[in-house]
């Protein structure tokens, strides 16, 4: 399954996806974000969010959602269903077709080549933490502890697998460049 789901990105992605994810995630990055920021800390007070922070307890999250107050985490609720639903996808397809171009170089069994499926894992935990940390602000201040608990490790792993998917981009590069070099020596 993981196999299948890795090479269907590996033949489709192109550089018309390319530029089409550069282009979406960059508009984000300097027109939506900045006006999506600046509502959220109007909304919330400019506390801390669950979205932002790496790590935080399941008392952090209902503290969150005392300082919000009840507009505050409607607001937060709404984002979560509407901005927050777009955004991950921004990221996703960027990473995961900037992952499959560098590393579509290696062979085609190598286990290697599921690295663009990081970004994917990513989105799901982005996912999970959406609904763990806007259910708690829904039933606040009833206590809902199982999903108090996990959602911290949701957004922990999905920083995580952010990060690693950023980070693989540079062993991809070098990967690519090598590939690149050594058929041009040929």
């Amino acid at each position: 399954m993981l196999n299948k789901v890795s090479n269907w990105f590996y033949q489709r992605v192109n550089w018309k996806w390319f530029a089409a994810a550069v282009v979406v995630f960059a508009c984000f990055i300097a027109f939506i974000l900045p006006s999506q920021a600046a509502k959220s800390e109007e909304a919330t007070g400019g506390g801390q969010s669950p979205d932002s922070s790496f790590l935080y307890t399941a008392d952090d999250l209902y503290q969150m959602a005392e300082q919000y107050g009840e507009a505050g985490r409607s607001a937060y609720i709404q984002a979560r269903f509407t901005f927050d639903l777009i955004w991950p996808l921004a990221y996703l397809s960027l990473l995961v077709v900037l992952l499959s171009i560098l590393y579509r170089v290696l062979p085609v069994k190598s286990r290697w080549r599921w690295v663009n499926l990081i970004p994917i894992l990513g989105w799901v935990m982005d996912m999970l933490e959406n609904i763990g940390a806007s259910l708690i602000m829904y039933r606040y201040p009833e206590r809902t502890s199982v999903l108090a608990e996990l959602t911290p490790l949701f957004t922990l792993l999905k920083w995580c697998l952010i990060y690693a998917s950023f980070a693989a981009l540079v062993p991809g590069v070098l990967i690519t460049a090598l590939y690149y070099i050594r058929k041009r020596k040929k």
